[in-house]
């Protein structure tokens, strides 16, 4: 009797084994021998083997599972479902695999409340954040929960997905989150500390590029936490000196993204990256005065504004901005026509303050035909065919150039940055950790 029990016990650890290091032949075989294996479970954290094939990116034993009818929402000790663990790991094929076949992004865990959504956040993968996020807009999650509701998901201690993407350090998951709807200024019950929004942590983290992206999507420097606690003396606290210079109520407000503004929350992905992009610059170039000459001073450009200006070929300089006179018209205003760059763009678009009353803003006015801005598209660039018929307004528009900037006409100049969008970092490839390990300790 003991030697049969201990030849199941055998087989159980060599499925368990052949699952986690994708050993699909044996996985076919042992359970073709003896399919009751299936529905087996580790001893402690009774892992099924469908939890350990998700964690460990096994998408083909994960499919094989599947195929047998393995429900995908199983719940280990922890009440953890696979596509938790597979999102805490960054196993992007085996969350959409589990997604499709109908998982639940919806389920909590018993550790600290938390969905699939909040680990993606945590650990920084925002592939399978992405993932998550669609299928919470096209399946009966949006229905019944509402999109904004879920994206807004609390875990048991009061932290929302950017709560704990802030806190990580992951500017990428924190533009992400920020784009479908996350609210900026929410506090936390008791996750850090009480009354702590995502800019109190990312202070408290010290993450430049996730204080860069709160600010710029409206974030209050001003909010108080519990303890009465804006986020520039959370950052003094914990010796965040860049973040705190960036933070200090003192010093010049970002530009904000215009969300409000109903054509901006319509913009396609080309047209809406070009902008987030001059906003990010100008930000960008609003930090370095703040930290010129301090200890935290970003680094220089590589290369001078006046080399930039001669690098301009003939052909883009036809397409000069008729703002700045500086930078080439990548934008269009899809009723009138007009061209002029991004910087200027978003000048006329976004305000530098939040404000509470912005939901309501007047679409802005196009500058040079006075008619309201209603729909913005992607320019379209001239071809070299274009080129000889317009040297001669080239060489006429070089001349309005030198004229306006020696007359210090131009109010959008300030806006147009010469710095290199940065990518953003965020994760390192997902790795299998300790259990006590997948507890948050912050």
């Amino acid at each position: 009797m003991g030697q049969g029990l201990s030849c199941a016990a055998n087989h159980v650890h060599g499925l368990f084994t052949a699952v986690q290091f994708g050993d699909a032949e044996t996985v076919e075989t042992l359970l073709q021998r003896n399919p009751s294996l299936i529905h087996q479970t580790t001893v402690y954290d009774r892992q099924s083997a469908l939890h350990i094939a998700a964690a460990n990116g096994q998408i083909e034993i994960v499919s094989m599972l599947l195929g047998r009818s393995v429900k995908p929402d199983l719940l280990n000790r922890h009440k953890q479902t696979p596509l938790m663990l597979a999102a805490m790991h960054g196993r992007f094929s085996c969350v959409q695999t589990l997604i499709e076949a109908g998982a639940n992004i919806l389920m909590f865990d018993s550790v600290n409340g938390r969905t699939c959504l909040h680990y993606a956040a945590y650990y920084g993968h925002s592939d399978c954040l992405q993932v998550i996020l669609s299928a919470a807009r096209s399946s009966h999650v949006a229905a019944s929960w509402g999109y904004s509701r879920f994206v807004n998901i609390r875990d048991g201690k009061g932290a929302t997905p950017l709560h704990l993407a802030a806190r990580q350090r992951r500017p990428e998951c924190v533009h992400l989150l920020l784009d479908s709807g996350a609210l900026v200024c929410a506090s936390t019950g008791g996750y850090g500390f009480p009354g702590s929004t995502p800019l109190h942590l990312a202070a408290r983290g010290g993450s430049i590029d996730c204080i860069r992206e709160l600010l710029a999507w409206g974030a209050d420097r001003l909010q108080i936490d519990a303890s009465g606690r804006i986020p520039y003396m959370v950052a003094l606290k914990h010796k965040r000196g860049a973040c705190a210079a960036l933070l200090n109520p003192s010093s010049a407000e970002p530009l904000v993204w215009p969300s409000p503004l109903k054509f901006i929350s319509e913009l396609n992905a080309e047209a809406k990256a070009l902008l987030e992009q001059a906003l990010m610059e100008a930000n960008r170039e609003r930090e370095k005065d703040i930290l010129k000459g301090t200890a935290y001073s970003l680094p220089s450009p590589s290369y001078s504004d006046t080399g930039t200006d001669d690098n301009i070929s003939e052909a883009s300089d036809t397409e000069l901005c008729g703002i700045c006179f500086d930078q080439v018209c990548t934008i269009e205003v899809q009723d009138c026509g007009h061209q002029m760059c991004a910087s200027c763009t978003i000048a006329l678009c976004c305000h530098n303050k939040p404000n509470p009353t912005t939901a309501s803003l007047n679409a802005p006015i196009c500058p040079f035909c006075r008619s309201s801005i209603a729909q913005l598209v992607v320019a379209n660039v001239k071809t070299g065919h274009d080129i000889d018929h317009d040297i001669a307004s080239s060489k006429l528009r070089r001349s309005r150039k030198s004229r306006n900037l020696s007359e210090g006409s131009s109010s959008f100049k300030g806006l147009s940055a010469m710095g290199s969008f940065g990518k953003m970092g965020g994760r390192g490839p997902g790795q299998i950790v300790a259990e006590n390990e997948w507890v948050d300790k912050s």
